[in-house]
């Protein structure tokens, strides 16, 4: 039968709390680094030299074609069967970002292709750098569609890191294991977890609501306080360039 003592013990316990901890510095490094190397793959998909697709292309498709679970057994066990040997956090990393960046690389490609090409042409036209158009033009459009689909997938990676306790990192689910080994509570110490994670994942929403509200904002703060930016000129140039194609 249910009981609410066993419960509240194990909800309590610091090997809970422990493993919580473990769950988010491991996911908030794994998004970090997974969204570094989601940039590269994501210029590489979208690079003219085919290559760079064919190698960008075969690694995305590797990466959502096969379970993260295989992932991370193979990094574990497979890697020193050819001299490359990796603690369980290591290999950890290395799955979660390999897995992770394959399909943040669509969200980040999708993002930059969503910025029209006259936005990129007009910037260039005022004479503003390669550096300048992606930091002024480019990445500011792209976070707005970026962000929510961003957020979204570090929720997921939130929940996606019980997967490593098969490789015996303790993080939230496998401490609640050895809880559960210890208490003989199944049912209790799952929804320990549970509550746990639907914690933190109500945190990330408020967070994430946040960074949308923010980036929603534009240059409309900017353009009051300084007056004409390059933005300012450059969304003229683009207004003349349609009247003129009218």
């Amino acid at each position: 039968m249910w009981s609410w003592d066993a419960f509240f013990s194990i909800l309590t316990s610091t090997q809970l709390l422990e493993g919580a901890w473990v769950t988010i510095w491991l996911t908030v490094v794994s998004m970090i680094l997974g969204l570094v190397l989601a940039v590269v793959v994501a210029v590489a998909r979208s690079s003219k030299f085919l290559p760079f697709r064919a190698v960008s292309g075969f690694y995305v498709w590797l990466m959502r074609g096969t379970p993260l679970l295989v992932q991370l057994v193979i990094i574990y066990t497979g890697l020193p069967q050819v001299g490359i040997k990796l603690g369980v956090i290591e290999a950890a990393l290395l799955g979660l970002v390999l897995n992770e960046a394959a399909y943040l690389s669509e969200i980040v490609r999708s993002g930059l292709l969503s910025v029209p090409t006259g936005q990129t042409e007009a910037a260039r036209a005022l004479g503003m750098s390669p550096t300048k158009v992606f930091r002024v033009v480019v990445l500011p459009q792209a976070l707005r569609v970026m962000i929510p689909p961003l957020g979204n997938s570090f929720n997921g990676l939130l929940k996606t890191t019980t997967l490593v306790s098969v490789i015996s990192v303790q993080e939230l689910l496998r401490r609640t294991q050895f809880l559960v080994q210890v208490n003989f509570r199944v049912l209790e110490g799952l929804c320990a977890a549970a509550l746990y994670f639907l914690l933190l994942t109500t945190l990330w929403g408020l967070i994430q609501k946040r960074l949308e509200v923010r980036a929603g904002r534009g240059y409309d703060r900017n353009y009051r306080r300084k007056g004409r930016t390059d933005m300012a000129a450059l969304d003229d140039s683009v207004i003349d360039a349609e009247a003129v194609n009218r």
